[in-house]
């Protein structure tokens, strides 16, 4: 399952075809910059911590945000151990074939590309709600959510196509601007000693408060906010001395996103009043509006202003993380043409050696995804983002798990690494951390997606559909290369 020994087959001009990303494209900040794009800070801070609040366990939703740091952090030592020996493109996929084996590589490919692609489709439709209420808000202009992301496809194609630098200092700008007025909020609330009813630290970290109510449904959409982070290992091949940068950026990327969900949250639940949280998150998803239980605080601390900026910065949010996944779900297929498992070209890079093919078949199969969606009338928010949110947590999340499975069993047989902590004990902790928060998931799956049973469980099946149908492409793949030798 060694990518790396790939020969790659140059045809065209200027060796377009090339099988290989452009090296030395990224150091520790732009990996991190790509990595907290996906997670969308604002989105998930306007999106999750109202609902976490409001029907998991109230002011002490903080604490879930570090409890799911803590887990994802166990994963991220051995995730970094085996990135140290495997650079590749397709990441999740080439480090548990490592382990597993190829057919379980494969399979976990699928997966991968499944989960990225869905939640980008997912982002499609919270994007062109937002973008379609804005336009019509200062314009008085109605145009429908769907033409929004069709006309922002194009220009994630385009970006994409146009290298990862200019990616990167893309991105940089939309997650400078939505971290700098939520931490400037954060830090005012911070030293002006809270709201109404003070800090209330022990409100929200006390182990009374983190256990109240339904704690296992926030922990879910704690875990659901890390989503992405992983993508520090899917730029190795692009990063300068990727042995240092990866590990560095992926440790950062963990502790910055922690760190930054548990404080904010926090100050949230502060500047509301611990007693009073979990009521106002209630009537602010009742309303509809789950994100006027974030954005009014911050507005009555900034100014009315910030009510007009906020959701904008929505829509940047949403468009930096579509940009992001864009560029990791077109690493995955440029990876799985090397691999063979798809068309080789897939494999082919243009003069910025960036793999255009590749993202050009990304940007259709988003189009595939969101528009039944929007031929059907339904609504997209309530059915294309939710729907499609879950099930590309669930799918990551069991990705998750299987690399932590994969790292035992690769250290155990290659001893290319003999650290205990490192390739056995944190990565089995992490496996068991990871393994509960599947169960909450599975079993809060209906309330994550916020739809009916039916439905829950149809998407749920997908994930192993789409796993099990990787796992035979691969046999039969394999059996048809050996009939042909």
């Amino acid at each position: 399952m060694d990518s790396q020994t790939a020969t790659p087959v140059q045809t065209g001009p200027d060796a377009s075809m090339a099988g290989r990303l452009k090296p030395d494209s990224l150091g520790v900040l732009g990996i991190l910059f790509f990595v907290l794009s996906a997670q969308a800070p604002l989105t998930g801070i306007a999106g999750a911590v109202p609902i976490a609040v409001a029907i998991g366990n109230g002011a002490g939703a903080p604490a879930a945000y570090l409890a799911a740091g803590v887990v994802i952090l166990l994963f991220s030592v051995g995730f970094v151990a085996m990135g140290r020996h495997v650079v590749d493109a397709g990441a999740f996929y080439t480090y548990i074939g490592k382990g597993l084996g190829r057919p379980a590589g494969s399979g976990s490919a699928g997966v991968a590309l499944f989960a990225y692609c869905a939640v980008q489709a997912a982002m499609y439709g919270l994007y062109g709600a937002t973008v379609s209420g804005l336009v019509e808000h200062y314009s008085g202009a109605r145009v429908a959510w769907w033409v929004w992301a069709l006309v922002t496809m194009v220009i994630v194609q385009v970006l994409g196509a146009s290298g990862i630098e200019m990616g990167a200092k893309i991105l940089a700008v939309f997650v400078l601007a939505e971290f700098s007025i939520l931490i400037v909020f954060a830090l005012v609330t911070l030293f002006k000693g809270g709201g109404p009813e003070g800090l209330g630290f022990t409100d929200s970290f006390s182990p009374s408060a983190a256990l109240t109510g339904a704690p296992g449904v926030a922990l879910m959409f704690a875990v659901a906010s890390m989503f992405g982070f992983e993508a520090t290992a899917i730029y190795g091949e692009e990063a300068r001395e990727p042995r240092k940068t990866v590990p560095r950026a992926t440790y950062l990327s963990v502790a910055v996103i922690t760190g930054f969900f548990a404080f904010t949250s926090w100050m949230l639940i502060s500047a509301h009043g611990a007693s009073r949280a979990t009521g106002d998150a209630g009537e602010a998803l009742q309303s509809g509006d789950a994100a006027g239980f974030v954005f009014a605080p911050i507005a009555a601390l900034l100014g009315g202003w910030v009510g007009d900026v906020l959701p904008i910065l929505l829509a940047t949010s949403l468009f930096a993380g579509i940009l992001a996944f864009h560029n990791s779900a077109n690493r995955y297929l440029f990876s799985l043409g090397r691999e063979g498992l798809l068309p080789h070209r897939l494999t082919a890079i243009n003069r910025r050696h960036s793999p255009w093919v590749a993202g050009t078949v990304q940007t259709v199969l988003s189009v595939l995804l969101v528009m039944p969606f929007a031929m059907l009338g339904k609504d997209p928010v309530l059915t294309l983002f939710s729907w499609f949110s879950g099930v590309a947590v669930l799918g990551v999340m069991l990705l998750y798990f299987l690399t932590s499975a994969s790292v035992v069993v690769f250290f155990r047989r290659s001893r290319a690494d003999t650290r205990p902590w490192n390739t056995l004990i944190a990565p089995v902790l992490g496996a068991l951390g990871i393994g509960g928060a599947i169960w909450l998931i599975v079993a809060n799956f209906t309330t994550l997606i916020g739809g009916d049973r039916t439905t829950a469980l149809w998407l749920q099946v997908t994930v192993p559909a789409v796993l099990i149908l990787g796992v035979v492409a691969a046999r039969l793949t394999r059996s048809r290369v050996e009939t042909t030798h």
